[in-house]
């Protein structure tokens, strides 16, 4: 009886963890993407890709000085209060060496990307590395704990002071520096922000015996970092290095638009699921029993974000962000394939870190890296930044694949389970693809705001009718599914 009570309450707060993740990732979402959609209309393309080099230079430093501490303090059992000065000693050291290296090292990012005018930009988004760092280490019980609502005050904080600094400073300055200072802004008051929600107060220690217990764990998290740093951006670095700035403003537009879904849903699955899974990390059958069904969700939302991007990234382009960024929109068509498979392959992750064995998404990792780095410049130099987006797709494809199987053994499956889970979502998809190319020229032609949005509540609700006639015929419980997460919701 205790344990059912005990799995009921664990059921409870993952689905209402999950809720307040979900709401925080909407209202950045909607923040994030009105700011875009604002810059994009004021500033130029070569504005986006200076900022675009001077986030790869910080991205760079700070992913290879990765300590995987946060997920190793969630994935440990018991107190973990006895860590916490420890770590964030090191994280305070490692903030201020990575600041310096920064500073020092913008002169030459700047050459090797032929922008000179990055120096400065580098220089200054350093201080969001600083603020980061300086960070109130306890708000890691937000995530440990399952308390994702005083995560979404701490992290909306941030969001709403980078939407206002930076839509102020773009219709006052109209230039790049309108996106640093947003980001600088919202890291600041984001570090302020952490100390008034939680009660904690880190002080600097020179024991480090604890830190150096939280590698053991977080070496592999280190290791595994770098290799999605490499797939993540390592297509950035090429493009901007290979076709120029203005290709690169363009290029990271369409990955960011294309993958918003994906990137909200593999946030949210990330954040509820790695300490809920670190829970049952001993039952198998428990632990089998919450990943399909967090499998089956994961499908049914990204499928069709991921094919509204496809079927309508012309029109939202041309209405939304004009005229300028059309060039973007094969990429943004290829990378929302991209996007669907990241998303699922991000169900995955937190199995392998919950049961201690991160090291095989650091395998997978390498073997993705290097069909990436196989392909990626003749496809680039062939197809431009449609090149470079299908050097990312294709050893994403071949990776979901490989960390099926590897899943697969972990949780005690079948691929069968797999399919079954996913099925209903992908069936849903063709048809809405199928009825928007057959329909494609039947409206009027209007680039209105009005039709946009009608067409794309069409198109869901051919993908939502389909995915519902095939619950009732097959019984996939989808319905099921979704009136036990609303109804914990409700109690």
């Amino acid at each position: 009886m205790t344990k059912q009570i005990n799995k009921g309450r664990l059921s409870h707060r993952v689905v209402k963890g999950g809720l307040w993740v979900f709401l925080l990732r909407i209202v950045q979402q909607l923040f994030n993407l009105g700011r875009l959609i604002i810059l994009a209309r004021i500033l130029a393309p070569h504005d986006f890709g200076l900022m675009g080099i001077a986030l790869l230079t910080m991205a760079t430093l700070e992913t290879f000085s990765q300590t995987g501490f946060q997920q190793a303090l969630i994935q440990k059992k018991g107190d973990i209060e006895t860590y916490l000065d420890s770590a964030w000693t090191v994280l305070v050291l490692r903030g201020i060496a990575l600041f310096v290296v920064l500073y020092f090292a913008a002169p030459y990012a700047a050459i090797f990307f032929k922008a000179p005018t990055a120096t400065l930009i580098i220089r200054v988004i350093g201080l969001s590395i600083l603020f980061q760092s300086f960070t109130n280490i306890g708000v890691i019980y937000f995530q440990k704990e399952l308390e994702f609502n005083k995560q979404f005050v701490y992290q909306l904080s941030g969001v709403l002071t980078d939407f206002i600094v930076a839509v102020s400073a773009a219709l006052i300055l109209k230039s790049v520096w309108a996106l640093v200072f947003g980001l600088v802004a919202g890291s600041a008051v984001r570090c302020f922000v952490s100390y008034l929600i939680h009660s904690y107060r880190p002080r600097l220690s020179r024991d480090l015996k604890k830190a150096r217990g939280l590698f053991g764990f977080g070496k592999w998290v280190f290791g595994s970092s770098i290799l999605i740093f490499l797939l993540t951006q390592g297509d950035d670095i090429f493009v901007g290095k290979l076709l120029g700035v203005a290709a690169l403003g363009f290029y990271q537009m369409a990955y960011r638009i294309s993958n918003i879904p994906a990137t909200e849903i593999t946030h949210i699955i990330s954040q509820v699921t790695f300490p809920a899974y670190s829970k049952l990390q001993n039952d198998i059958p428990k632990l089998r029993e919450a990943y399909l069904k967090v499998l089956q969700v994961t499908a049914f939302l990204s499928f069709p974000a991921a094919a509204l991007i496809f079927v309508l990234a012309p029109d939202f382009t041309k209405i939304f962000l004009g005229e300028k960024w059309m060039p973007m929109v094969p990429a943004m068509q290829a990378l929302s394939v991209f996007g669907v498979t990241r998303s699922i392959g991000a169900t995955m992750g937190p199995i392998l870190y919950s049961v201690g064995r991160p090291k095989i998404q650091t395998k997978v990792s390498s073997i993705q890296l290097i069909t990436m780095a196989v392909i990626i410049y003749p496809l680039t130099v062939q197809w431009g930044i449609l090149g470079a987006s299908l050097a990312v797709v294709i050893p994403n494809i071949l990776a979901l694949i490989l960390i099926i199987a590897e899943t697969k053994q972990i949780i005690q499956s079948q691929y069968k389970d797999f399919i079954m889970r996913m099925s209903p979502a992908a069936t849903g998809v063709s048809m809405m693809i199928f009825v928007a190319f057959l329909g494609h020229g039947l409206l009027p032609d209007s680039n209105g705001i009005v039709k946009f949005f009608i067409i794309m509540a069409l198109y869901s609700s051919i993908y939502f009718m389909t995915v519902y006639l095939l619950d009732i015929k097959t019984g996939h419980k989808m319905r099921h599914e979704l009136q036990n997460i609303f109804g914990k919701l409700r109690r």
